[in-house]
């Protein structure tokens, strides 16, 4: 009986031990330290206990493991196996919290360093791909493999290795690229040569996500983005100059058109949130067309998106005013003379 407890029911204790008080630390403590953090709004705070999710778990059942296989009476070499293998996850899950860690700092000041870095995850990623180099670089060192040569070994294996991964370090680089020009930030709009259009959700290390007004989600490889043409409608300023083409009958009065069209104009433009402030609006006559004389109204829009509720505003009251003073929009039309 006292075989059959030390070999059997007290590794599993100790072994269930460590898994329930990982979960009750998570599903108590962490979760009380994560409110008090929320409630304090202190986002350095925060970082630090939104890093340690999952680690009291993880670090409880290991130990609750290491408890369990030493209380049994295995082969040195087995039992020296074992240890190292735990103590390799440990150092794993230590490298996996640090780079959270310091990932979640990283994204915290590219979105405080306004006009530095872009918030982005592509730093957050290389921040963690950094940390968990540096974790196997431990465990290398731990097993008592020497560095030197390895390290000598990738150095002339890094060229295949470049070469094999060329599409996707191309990718990196020009995220990278991207992100330091400062030339495209997250949350502008943008437009590519090919004709894709939308916000900058994200820059990642192989693609930047744009997601337009119908809110799917465009992924483009960074590599297209650092060669192509883009239109950016957020940088240097975001307001966006509108025209609206509008075409009235020939004998139309000009002069009442044009005093009418810039009433309702400066109506719209004050009225509406979307206008930019103290903008003039104006029209500019530009054609004699087969059937109106056509000019351009020009307004102006807080940003690109906002020229769509300013356009329909403006079209629905302008068409309303023109019927009371008859002023007539004409349908387009060709007069033909036939000779006798």
């Amino acid at each position: 009986m006292r075989t059959y407890w030390n070999e059997i029911l007290l590794p599993v204790l100790f072994f269930l031990t460590g898994i329930i008080v990982g979960i009750v630390l998570e599903l108590i403590v962490y979760r009380k330290i994560k409110e008090t953090a929320i409630k304090r709004n202190n986002y350095l705070f925060q970082i630090f206990i939104y890093s340690l999710r999952g680690i009291f778990l993880f670090t409880f059942t290991i130990a609750g493991a290491y408890a369990a296989v030493n209380t049994i009476n295995l082969l040195p070499e087995t039992q020296f196996l074992i240890d190292q293998i735990l103590i390799i996850a440990l150092i794993l899950g230590f490298s996996w919290w640090i780079g959270r860690l310091l990932a979640g700092f990283v994204n915290l000041y590219t979105k405080n360093a306004e006009g530095v870095l872009s918030s982005t995850s592509l730093f957050a990623n290389i921040t963690r791909i950094i940390i968990f180099l540096i974790g196997l670089l431990v465990i290398i060192q731990f097993l008592g493999i020497p560095i030197t040569p390895m390290l000598t070994a990738f150095g002339l294996g890094g060229l295949a290795v470049a070469l094999a991964l060329e599409d996707t370090l191309s990718n990196m680089f020009s995220g990278i690229n991207i992100l330091s020009s400062g030339e495209i930030e997250i949350g502008d709009y943008i437009r590519l040569e090919s004709g894709e259009e939308g916000y900058v959700k994200d820059i990642t290390w192989r693609n930047t996500t744009i997601k337009p007004l119908s809110n799917n989600i465009i992924l483009v490889p960074n590599s297209k983005m650092a060669s192509s043409i883009i239109t950016n409608y957020h940088q240097e300023h975001k307001e966006l100059l509108v025209m609206v083409p509008v075409g009235v009958a020939y004998d139309s009065d000009l002069e009442k058109v044009e005093k009418i069209t810039i009433e309702v104009a400066n109506e719209v433009m004050l009225e509406l949130d979307a206008a930019e402030p103290g903008f003039e609006p104006y029209i500019r006559f530009f054609q004699f067309d087969d059937s109106s004389i056509n000019f351009n109204v020009i307004l102006s829009a807080k940003e690109f998106i906002e020229q769509y509720r300013l356009k329909h505003e403006f079209i629905k009251r302008l068409h309303q005013r023109y019927n009371q003073e008859g002023i007539v929009i004409p349908f387009p039309i060709r007069t033909l003379y036939m000779k006798k």
